[in-house]
C-alpha cells in the first residue's frame, strides 16, 4: 500500500489539503489502488482520510513579530515528525505551502530519504520575493512544482524548477457553492435585508488584531443600515467564545455559522482579512473590503533590511496586478474608513458593477474546473513512476 505523506498549516491549508486528498482517494480508487496518507493538517484533512500526526490548523501567523510565539511550538512538531518518518518511510511527500514548516520539513526528506517531494501551491515567494535564498531552498528540494496561479507558475519556471500550472482548486469548490436565493432561504432572510459576511480571524493573532477593527465598521454600518445583518463563519472551534463575547460587546445582529460558502452565497457584500476567502467572495461575485494589519515593528523591519514592498495583499489583486477590491493595510484600516468603503460598495451599483467586472476578468486567469484532480493525477503518475 502505497504511503503518501502531506503536510501543511493554517485554516487554509487545510481546506486545500482535503480537498487533495478527496481527489487523491477518488482517483486511486478508480486505478485499484489504495493509499495510506498520514500528514501534517487539520479537521477538514482528518475527515477527508487523513492520518494527523499533529494538527497545524492553528498553526500559522503573519508578520515577523507574530511569528515569535510559533517558533517553540514548531520546533517540537518538527522534531516528533522527523522521528515518526524515520521509523515510517513515506513513498511520496506532498507539501502544501506553509514555507517555516514545509522547507525545512522537505530539506529533511531530501537529505534522509530517496522519494519524490511534489510541491503543491508553493509559498508566495514569487509574490514578496524576500528571500531568493528560499526560492531556491524550494525548487532544490522540489521533484515537482504544482502552481495554482499562472504567474507562480512562470516565477518558479524562471528560477529553474520543474513546473506545471494546474489551474486554482477554489475553482472546484466554489462550483458546489448554493445560488443566492437557496442560501438566503437556507438563512431565513428576508428579500428587504442587507446580508454581510465578516471573516475576522483565522489566526490566533487576528482575534486581537482585527476582530476589534472590522466589528467596530460593522456597529457603523448597522447604525445606518437598520436592515442590515451580520454573517461570521467560524474558522476554528476554538473562536467561538471570543467572537461571540465580541458580538455582544458590539451589539451586532449577527450570527455565528458553519458554512462559509453559505455565508458569501447569501451576502451582498464581504468584509474580510486579506487571504483564501477573497477569492472565494470574488468567485461568487460578492463585492467585498480588504483588511489587514500586523506588527509595525516587524513590518519596518521587513522593508528596512529585505527591501520589502507590498504592491497588493489580496489574491483577487495579486491574480491580475491590479486593484480589483479594495485593500485597506495598516494605518488605512479603521473602522471608519471600512464603514464607508462598505457602504459606498452597498449602496452604489455603479461601485458593485465595476468590482464584479474585474472579478471576470480575474477567474478567467484561475484556470477551469478540474484544478485539483489535475494535481492528484500529476501525483499518482509520479508515485507509479517510482
Amino acid at each position: 500500500m502505497p504511503r503518501l505523506f502531506i503536510s501543511t498549516g493554517e485554516v487554509s491549508g487545510d481546506l486545500q489539503g482535503a480537498l487533495l486528498i478527496a481527489a487523491l482517494q477518488r482517483q486511486a480508487a478508480q486505478r485499484g489502488i489504495t493509499l495510506e496518507i498520514l500528514g501534517l493538517g487539520g479537521d477538514r484533512m482528518a475527515a477527508a482520510g487523513a492520518h494527523l500526526l499533529s494538527n497545524t490548523s492553528g498553526i500559522g501567523s503573519v508578520g515577523l513579530i507574530e511569528a515569535l510565539g510559533f517558533i517553540w511550538p514548531t520546533l517540537r512538531l518538527q522534531r516528533r515528525t522527523y522521528r515518526y518518518l524515520r521509523q515510517h518511510p513515506p513513498d511520496l511527500v506532498v507539501l502544501i505551502d506553509y514555507l517555516s514548516g514545509n522547507v525545512p520539513l522537505g530539506s529533511f526528506i531530501r537529505r534522509h530519504f530517496d522519494v519524490p517531494i511534489i510541491y503543491y501551491i508553493a509559498p508566495q515567494e514569487w509574490v514578496w520575493s524576500i528571500s531568493p535564498r528560499a526560492t531556491q531552498k524550494i525548487i532544490e528540494l522540489s521533484d515537482r512544482l504544482l502552481a495554482i496561479f499562472p504567474e507562480e507558475a512562470r516565477y518558479y519556471t524562471a528560477h529553474g524548477g520543474n513546473v506545471a500550472w494546474v489551474g486554482h482548486p477554489l475553482v472546484d469548490r466554489m462550483a458546489t457553492a448554493p445560488d443566492r436565493q437557496t442560501a438566503r432561504q437556507q438563512l431565513g432572510l428576508l428579500p428587504d435585508q442587507v446580508a454581510i459576511a465578516l471573516f475576522p480571524a483565522s489566526r490566533q493573532q487576528e482575534i486581537k488584531s482585527l476582530l476589534p477593527i472590522i466589528f467596530a465598521a460593522a456597529r457603523q454600518i448597522q447604525d445606518q443600515l437598520s436592515q442590515s445583518y451580520f454573517y461570521i463563519p467560524l474558522a476554528l472551534e476554538k473562536y467561538r467564545q471570543p467572537i461571540t463575547a465580541a458580538i455582544r460587546a458590539y451589539g451586532l445582529q449577527a450570527t455565528l455559522v458553519e458554512d462559509p460558502l453559505l455565508a458569501l452565497a447569501a451576502a451582498d457584500l464581504a468584509i474580510a482579512k486579506s487571504g483564501t476567502v477573497n477569492l472565494e467572495a470574488a468567485l461568487v461575485n460578492v463585492p467585498q473590503v480588504v483588511i489587514y494589519r500586523v506588527n509595525p515593528i516587524g513590518l519596518w523591519l521587513y522593508q528596512t533590511f529585505l527591501k520589502f514592498k507590498l504592491q497588493y495583499a489580496s489574491p483577487v489583486n495579486l491574480v491580475e496586478m491590479q486593484p480589483i477590491v479594495p485593500e485597506l493595510l495598516q494605518d488605512q484600516a479603521t473602522p471608519d474608513s471600512i464603514a464607508t468603503v462598505a457602504l459606498e460598495l452597498l449602496l452604489n451599483p455603479e461601485a458593485r458593477q465595476q468590482m464584479q467586472q474585474g472579478y471576470q476578468q480575474m477567474q478567467q486567469s484561475l484556470g477551469e474546473i478540474g484544478a485539483v484532480d489535475r494535481a492528484a493525477e500529476a501525483i499518482l503518475e509520479c508515485l507509479r513512476s517510482i
